[in-house]
């Protein structure tokens, strides 16, 4: 074989059928998120946050978006602030398109790291596409635009340098782990999430030494898991809050609005379609490693328990499982079904594969979000801007300027304070664990035009009402028969009163 031949092979390998089966899953995960509209409930009070640290040059730490809590500290803020600050810079070159096509690389970069782990385990594109798939059903809920989708990519990458590393050891790799760290810490509080990866990988590497290799000289593998951990420790202080970042996540986890009132953080069940898939995919990993031939490591056991565990007590868990469990199905997926794990090339197909593989790439190009006006997408994917986002309603009230305070339906509040800041305050929005529960009983007790409603709203000296038909439809129906309400605009996001003279 000729030098050009073989560099030709380097740069080019041969596309065979087989290789479609992960391109399909990858390049699906892709158009999927390019469709996807910015819905209303994080992004936009993120990107508010955002512009006010570029502007200010600090990092807020008190609330100054409501005025129902104004004033209250909130070290959410410093918890967010890198892709805050991102978002808002996004949204300032490119708008709306460019914000959804970088959150579509970086998710889809979450999944292409899986798969190509997968595939390096498993040596199947068939298995890789398989497990990558599975591995996105449990995500598809939270890859909504928000700062928590910026560290999807943190935890195959860990996994991704600790296979690269027990395989050929690099210096190089085991920066991957402060790196990526700083990079979680500053960006979402999963980041405990990466300090359990290599905690188990140190566990691991104990494991193994116990039971094959009783020479008491410590491995190199063993040092190196140990340095790995201590050094991401040590990473994690690299924030705003310093140490107490961590006080920090043990008041969330236990902060009785979030446990109680916020679905993403209640348990998975069968009643809804994320709970059960979870529960499915859940069984049947179990399923798997009991059925296995090979016997499932320290990591790979340890990991499934918890991160199953983590599903278990959150529907925000399943898409950190899936991301875990993806490596198992390729490692444990063979030694169930009898079979070459290796899927060789097809020459003689690759001309058919690789114009597949370039139609494909293609249709996936034609889903960027610059093209997204002309394509026939049903109208819950429709705009880059979500449907249910209340933008017409934010501008009537910016204009006309009725009388504040303002009551308005929970999601809206999000982009009332990209939008609506200072002018309009909110009375709630998706910083959940900000709102007292008192606060929260009487938004929710006025939604449903319980009794007494319109006392409440005088107690808060509300004058002007922005309202969801769709989720608030009893307090609508409410206010168009009291007296002391008057309809000043309606579309099919909101209808806004403001109080009778």
């Amino acid at each position: 074989m000729s030098a050009a031949t073989e560099r030709k092979r380097l740069f080019a390998p041969p596309l065979s059928v087989a290789h479609l089966w992960p391109l399909t899953v990858l390049l699906g995960i892709f158009a999927f998120l390019n469709t996807h509209p910015i819905r209303p409930h994080d992004f936009w009070w993120h990107a508010a946050v955002g512009r006010e640290i570029v502007a200010t040059g600090r990092i807020p730490s008190v609330d100054t978006f409501s005025f129902t809590a104004a004033g209250t500290p909130y070290p959410s803020y410093a918890m967010f602030w890198l892709p805050e600050v991102a978002l808002y810079g996004l949204y300032t070159l490119g708008g709306p398109a460019l914000v959804v096509f970088v959150h579509s690389v970086t998710v889809t970069l979450a999944y292409g790291l899986t798969l190509a782990l997968v595939w390096k385990l498993s040596g199947s594109p068939r298995i890789a596409a398989a497990a990558t798939l599975f591995a996105a059903v449990l995500g598809i809920n939270d890859w909504n635009v928000r700062p928590q989708a910026a560290t999807f990519f943190l935890a195959p990458a860990f996994l991704w340098a600790i296979h690269e590393y027990r395989r050929r050891p690099r210096g190089a790799l085991r920066t991957v782990f402060p790196l990526g760290m700083i990079l979680w810490v500053n960006s979402h509080g999963s980041f405990p999430l990466g300090l359990l990866i290599l905690g188990l990988w140190l566990v691991d590497e104990v494991w193994r030494r116990i039971r094959e290799q009783p020479d008491p000289s410590v491995p190199a593998s063993l040092r190196a898991s140990a340095w790995a951990l201590g050094l991401a420790a040590l990473a994690v202080l690299v924030n705003p809050r310093g140490p107490r970042v961590v006080s920090y996540l043990a008041t969330m986890s236990t902060d009785p609005v979030i446990q109680n009132m916020v679905p993403e953080w209640a348990p998975p069940t069968l009643d809804t379609v994320t709970g059960a898939l979870f529960l499915i995919v859940l069984l049947l990993t179990a399923a798997l490693l009991a059925l296995s031939s090979r016997r499932p490591s320290p990591l790979e056991l340890l990991s499934f328990l918890m991160f199953a565990a983590l599903g278990l007590k959150t529907v925000r868990g399943s898409i950190w499982f899936g991301l875990i469990a993806a490596p198992l199905w390729a490692v444990h997926l063979p030694a169930v079904f009898a079979g070459p794990a290796r899927v060789r090339v097809a020459p003689a197909r690759s001309w058919l594969a690789t114009g597949m593989g370039g139609a494909l790439v293609m249709l996936a190009l034609v889903t960027l979000p610059w093209f997204k006006e002309r394509l026939p997408l049903p109208p819950a994917k429709a705009g880059l801007i979500s449907a249910e986002t209340p933008v017409a309603a934010t501008d009537f009230l910016l204009r006309e300027r009725p009388p504040g305070p303002l009551f308005h339906s929970m999601p809206f509040g999000s982009y009332l304070i990209w939008a609506a800041q200072p002018e309009y305050p909110v009375f709630v929005d998706s910083r959940i664990e900000l709102y007292p529960v008192e606060v929260w009983m009487d938004y929710l007790h006025i939604s449903a035009a319980g009794c007494g409603w319109e006392e409440r709203l005088e107690r808060y000296g509300i004058r002007t009402l922005m309202l969801s038909p769709r989720d608030q439809p009893a307090l609508v129906a409410a206010a168009r028969e009291s007296p002391n309400w008057r309809l000043i605009y309606q579309d099919e996001v909101a209808v806004i009163f403001t109080a009778a003279p």
